[in-house]
């Protein structure tokens, strides 16, 4: 974003004016291109048209470059980097998602120093010539971190971004310090695919106490709902009440999945813990293990986009497509 300068009011920024506002890119010793969406949009209605737009324009240039920056407002990014991770399956290159809370032009944006690391990372290699991170990453704040690990948890600091279930794939301070034994790698002998058919019939469903009866069975009755990310208490715990374990029952026998993930920032979902859990279990809810509530929806979408049925999307949520969740913590 960039502040208009009549109004005060944050702008999408015109890509075409970033070596205006960042004459250190003169000091870079590799070639930089820009693709913009045209027009620029606002983070907040990033949608999966949108994320199907840059996959395209991934392939498209793919071959013709060492790695990928997607500048990315901060709320919904986490979204963004979850989705592109599903989408852009067995990537031999980086794709690096970063972006700020302050504006480009303003004195002490972090955008600066975000995008001119997050550039060095996409182009960093081996002495033999491969990518330190052929993943889809977040950096931000000096923190390079798995897209579908990651979550906003602040509106105002700079540190906006955590990864509180998976440690961070690099630090960067004097040097980039990376953890090679954290960073997926590409299967061999075998191309990248890139994915562009997702389904939006999901819904994230937040427990809270209180909740009424008519509000949950409204929400899984929506026409054409196929799956729900369910936010639950702790360690995946759900009110024992009569008509809300019938209403999930009754919603997973019209093949609706339903997924648990914790409204915690950190840890597990473990649903034989508890009696508050079991109830969910037995119902047919699947656990989402660790899973981020952004990695949960869209990993739903993929996997319905990719025209499976609800058994076949319940077999696959329970393992990890591409880091996002560790089944055996």
């Amino acid at each position: 974003m960039i502040e208009n300068r009549d109004t005060g009011s944050l702008e999408a920024f015109d890509f075409t004016y970033l070596k205006e506002h960042l004459p250190e890119f003169a000091l870079l010793k590799f070639a930089i291109d820009c693709i913009q969406f045209d027009p620029p949009i606002d983070s907040s209605d990033m949608d999966m048209e949108g994320w199907v737009k840059i996959v395209h324009i991934i392939q498209e240039n793919y071959s013709r470059y060492d790695g990928f920056v997607v500048l990315h407002g901060t709320d919904t990014m986490a979204y963004t980097a979850s989705a592109l991770s599903f989408m852009l399956e067995n990537i031999d290159k980086p794709v690096i998602l970063t972006g700020s809370q302050l504006p480009i032009g303003k004195v002490r944006t972090d955008g600066k120093e975000n995008l001119i690391t997050a550039l060095e990372i996409a182009v960093d290699k081996t002495s033999g010539g491969r990518p330190f991170v052929p993943e889809v990453c977040i950096f931000f704040q000096n923190s390079l971190m798995r897209g579908n690990r990651t979550t906003k948890v602040n509106a105002e600091n700079f540190n906006a971004f955590k990864s509180f279930n998976y440690p961070a794939l690099a630090q960067a301070g004097v040097h980039i310090k990376y953890e090679h034994h954290l960073i997926i790698q590409p299967r061999i002998r075998q191309m990248p695919r890139f994915h562009y058919m997702l389904d939006p019939n999901v819904v994230i469903l937040k427990l809270f106490p209180g909740i009424s009866p008519d509000m949950v069975k409204a929400i899984l009755n929506i026409p054409y709902l196929k799956g729900v990310v369910l936010e639950t208490y702790g360690m995946g715990n759900a009110p024992n009440l009569r008509w809300f374990r019938q209403a999930v029952r009754d919603a997973v026998d019209r093949d609706i999945v339903i997924v648990n993930v914790t409204q915690c920032i950190a840890g597990t979902v473990e649903m034989e813990r508890y009696h508050a859990g079991t109830i969910l279990l037995d119902a047919g809810v699947v656990s989402g293990y660790n899973s981020t509530t952004e990695a949960a929806v869209t990993k739903l979408m993929f996997l319905l986009g990719c025209g499976m049925n609800a058994s076949q999307v319940k077999e696959h949520l329970q393992c990890s497509i591409v880091g996002e969740i560790d089944v055996n913590n």
